[in-house]
């Protein structure tokens, strides 16, 4: 029908809207973006808020590619998205990055299972742990090179749910919002305790009306012994 976008449309945009962001995308790379949009929009109800391929591009596929504007996501060998749902940006950084293995970590079973059955027809460097971040933890601490979470909690949150994850001089990256000076100093506490060390924000802008930050924090010390606490404590008593 005239006027609806096809497959070819959907790749050409999201090549477009990458490069406006700074990052550059393959035309075989968008296929595979617009292949697992389509995936997800055929998938079980309930994996994500954002549904549609014309949805996806910019606030599924876009919004995770953005976090290659960070060096370390961009050249690690192992990263871990913590709480990764419907595979956002663990499935879109997969794509895009082949030569590393990523590991999607997800506590809901439903969700786990879609990301299983999904990365196994698509990316063979995807692994995926149907499991709590904090357990995982316990079974394999400082593991990864770099942890990432979007969307997860708020960032003192996410924060203490990551650390004990990521391996000494490794990479914590949050995907957060504008600046917020009040929330800001919080995340500084967390990650003092939590032996990170921030370093600068990366500004972004996705799409339109969409400035965030991607805020990057050193392993500059092993995390605390104590950590990770039990599952849920995170959330109930933040630590900041």
């Amino acid at each position: 029908m005239q006027g609806v976008p096809n497959q070819d449309d959907y790749a050409g945009r999201i090549i477009a809207e990458a490069e406006r962001c700074g990052v550059p995308v393959t035309t075989a790379q968008a296929e595979q973006f617009v292949e697992l949009l389509i995936a997800l929009a055929n998938g079980p109800r309930g994996l994500t808020a954002i549904r549609g391929v014309e949805a996806g591009v910019s606030g599924h596929i876009v919004d995770s590619l953005v976090g290659l504007l960070v060096p370390e996501i961009a050249e690690c060998r192992t990263l871990a998205d913590i709480g990764s749902g419907s595979g956002f940006p663990g499935l879109a950084l997969a794509i895009a990055r082949p030569d590393a293995t990523i590991t999607l970590v997800e506590s809901i079973q439903k969700k786990a299972r879609w990301l299983e059955e999904t990365a196994k027809a698509m990316m063979p460097n995807v692994r995926v742990r149907a499991a709590r971040s904090e357990d995982l933890a316990k079974e394999h601490p400082a593991s990864f090179d770099v942890v990432v979470a979007r969307a997860l909690a708020p960032p003192p949150v996410a924060l203490e749910l990551c650390a004990p994850l990521v391996a000494m001089g490794g990479h914590v990256v949050l995907w957060a919002g504008p600046d917020d000076s009040q929330l800001d100093a919080r995340i500084r506490l967390a990650a003092d305790r939590l032996g990170l060390a921030p370093c600068e924000p990366v500004p972004v802008e996705p799409f339109v009306g969409a400035k965030r930050r991607l805020m990057p924090f050193r392993k500059a010390e092993p995390t605390p012994e104590r950590f990770p606490r039990r599952p849920g404590r995170a959330n109930t008593h933040p630590i900041a």
